[in-house]
């Protein structure tokens, strides 16, 4: 049986590992943290993602923490008008089996860890590099140790250390960061008593705010323009960059605590994302900016259809998965890039044009592609960049 080492312990390293033991495949996960610890802030989950995580079993964390979105508006910067509000709510159960689901990433994550044996997480383990012969792949370990496995997943994001053994390139900074925080709820009571995702678009800059913790917090996140990623400006230059923004948006942002910063990376895409020991999975294969919020989505994604398919053929299964992701991923990447540009327009005639084409997004048909997505029918269909969903056996309970 195939030994399968998992190097990363985020969402997607989680996520193929609980898949991979329900199939009854041995794996290992390597994750260089000593321990997980309450990092980062929200995470969105749509549809074609919770859709997964109901299926491997973490229901109950999602009721228990996570916050089903009513809808997603989007406001102008300066006045507030709404540009558009698009309805999830039962609306996303009933049309794709699963609710839109706001979270704390550290939540979802022990969701996931719950799924696994202590002995399977492999703590405190970093590796450096993977190589790879006829017989084995290796990991070299920052202790200067080695294992050896049968198949390596790479699972460990945009600056993945599995990806140099199969492509040669470089993390591309998109020009943008992100400041990313937590606030109470009581800063924003309306977010409790009706859960959605705000959006603001504005010059060179947009801001999100959600519910996340059962309500009983929000995350908050400001993407900006930065032409020089090492530059870290503070919270109060934040602010002052958000000079003649609405005064909710200065109000909330000002209001946020444990505010970190991020420079916004992807990757061309690019390949192969395996070999005959190697392969790549989520941000590690093709990451992309998070302006679909997709990333742990499609990880999810990939995580289902790489495991399936091992467990079926392992022979063929790394070649399927590649071939049957590229379309849908080159799309979804495509996309991402794209709305880079629609979110930070200056005021003009782009800008009008865009909020009249939001104005007519009333409802989930625009995004019925990628929240309908079911990842076992690239493969019967193809691998078109949209199929069907999992059905009514797989649909979201309480």
């Amino acid at each position: 049986m195939t030994r399968v080492a998992i190097v990363g312990g985020g969402v997607a390293g989680l996520a193929v590992a609980a898949l991979l033991r329900r199939h009854g495949m041995p794996y290992r996960i390597y994750e260089q943290a000593a321990r997980f610890t309450t990092v980062g802030a929200g995470i969105q989950l749509s549809p074609n993602g919770v859709r997964i995580l109901h299926r491997l079993g973490v229901g109950p964390t999602l009721r228990e923490h996570g916050v089903a979105a009513e809808s997603i508006e989007t406001r102008r910067w300066d006045d507030g008008r709404l540009l558009c509000a698009v309805p999830h709510g039962e609306a996303c159960v009933t049309d794709f089996g699963a609710p839109y689901v706001l979270i704390h990433r550290a939540d979802l994550q022990r969701g996931l860890v719950g799924l696994l044996p202590a002995a399977d997480l492999g703590l405190g383990r970093r590796v450096v590099r993977v190589s790879e012969d006829d017989e084995r792949a290796t990991l070299h370990l920052a202790d200067g140790t080695r294992d050896t496995a049968d198949l390596v997943i790479g699972a460990d994001g945009v600056h993945s250390v599995v990806r140099p053994a199969l492509i040669d390139d470089s993390p591309r900074y998109s020009g943008y960061a992100v400041w990313r925080g937590l606030l109470p709820v009581d800063e924003v009571p309306a977010l409790g008593r009706v859960p959605r995702v705000l959006f603001w678009f504005g010059p060179d800059a947009h801001v999100t705010y959600y519910p996340i913790a059962a309500r009983q917090t929000v995350h908050v996140s400001v993407v900006r323009a930065q032409s020089v990623e090492t530059d870290d400006p503070g919270v109060e230059e934040l602010i002052a960059a958000l000079r003649g923004w609405h005064p909710e948006v200065r109000r909330v942002v000002g209001a946020a605590r444990g505010v970190g910063r991020w420079g916004l990376y992807d990757r061309d895409i690019a390949g192969p994302w395996h070999s005959r020991r190697l392969v790549l999975l989520g941000d590690a294969a093709h990451p992309t900016l998070p302006y679909l919020s997709q990333g742990a989505n499609q990880a999810l994604e990939d995580a289902l259809l790489v495991a399936d398919l091992l467990a079926a053929d392992p022979a063929t299964a790394l070649d399927r998965y590649e071939r049957a992701r590229r379309p849908r991923l080159a799309e979804v990447h495509r996309q991402a890039r794209h709305r880079a540009d629609l979110f930070h327009l200056p005021d003009g005639p782009a800008q009008r044009a865009r909020d009249e084409e939001l104005a007519r997004q009333v409802d989930l048909n625009h995004l019925r592609w990628l929240y309908g997505h079911d990842p076992d029918a690239d493969l019967a269909h193809g691998a078109p960049t949209g199929g069907g969903w999992l059905g009514p056996d797989h649909r979201f309970r309480d």
